[in-house]
């Protein structure tokens, strides 16, 4: 998202969306407070923005692009977009200055600021330098800030270690959440993620206890004399979801068996070569 000006986007939002009051107030306060490398007026202003801006109306996003796309697909309001942007400005015009006056904000940011941060993290200028508050945001129980760095954001594809990356992807299993929303799943496969569930699966088989089908897509490139034994059992499945899911991982893998084991299953590869069964339609098939 780097490619395009964000700042330009989220300031063609605001100004069309807002008061003209409003919105020359928060030029008034982002020309001040760049003008004279203010952090309290910059605490003051962002902190005001809740009283400023009290309705969180999601305006229309309109135009192409990622960050547009971004925008309606976080369903983002014009808080959010007003902070974020606020958050730019600053960062764009001082970055050694305000770097670590942002970063106190987010310490002390409140349940929503910091969801909404960690949604729009991947728009601020070297985003990579607020790792840390997004890895932390994997060890919270509170599902709004979780999912808001889990789930339909690019930036743990991008920003992400393999450790920290399996951690959010079992977690969100854990936590129930939709594992379709996490992007880039099949760029981000690995071999100790693919141990990691087949052994929960197989402690929750044992248990009788039920397994999210998606939560099986990181495997599809890893399959071993294990995997596949864990496939057949999909396949064999009085679930028919869990068909769809052994047939998809099968399919896309590169294993001589796995592509022998899906030749037994004929309407499934049909169904797969046609596109009607994809991992992108999985839950609508499942709710149709």
């Amino acid at each position: 998202m780097q490619s395009e000006n964000v700042t330009q986007v989220l300031s063609t939002v605001l100004q069309h969306t807002l008061e003209v009051e409003t919105w020359s107030w928060l030029r008034d306060k982002l020309d001040s407070i760049i003008r004279e490398s203010s952090a309290k007026e910059m605490y003051m202003t962002y902190s005001l923005l809740a009283s400023k801006i009290q309705n969180n109306e999601v305006p229309e996003i309109s135009g192409n692009g990622e960050v547009a796309d971004y925008l309606r697909l976080q369903r983002a309001d014009l808080q959010q977009i007003s902070r974020i942007y606020l958050l730019m400005e600053v960062l764009e015009a001082d970055p050694d200055m305000f770097r670590p006056k942002v970063a106190n904000i987010i310490q002390v940011a409140d349940t929503g600021e910091l969801a909404t941060f960690l949604k729009f993290l991947v728009f601020l200028p070297n985003p990579e330098v607020y790792k840390h508050t997004a890895v932390e945001a994997l060890r919270t129980n509170i599902s709004t800030v979780f999912n808001a760095i889990a789930l339909n954001n690019p930036y743990p594809a991008l920003y992400f270690n393999e450790q920290q990356w399996n951690q959010m992807y079992l977690k969100t299993a854990f936590m129930q959440g939709d594992l379709s929303a996490i992007k880039e799943i099949d760029a981000r496969a690995n071999t100790e993620l693919t141990r990691i569930i087949s052994d929960y699966a197989h402690e929750r088989w044992a248990a009788s206890r039920d397994i999210d089908p998606y939560f099986w897509r990181p495997v599809a490139q890893y399959l071993n004399p294990t995997l596949l034994k864990d496939m057949q059992r999909l396949l064999k499945s009085d679930n028919p979801m869990e068909n769809r899911v052994g047939a998809l991982c099968c399919h896309t893998s590169k294993n001589a068996g796995a592509k022998e084991l899906l030749e037994a299953y004929p309407e499934l590869k049909s169904g797969i070569d046609r596109g009607e069964i994809s991992w992108e339609n999985l839950k609508d098939q499942d709710r149709s």
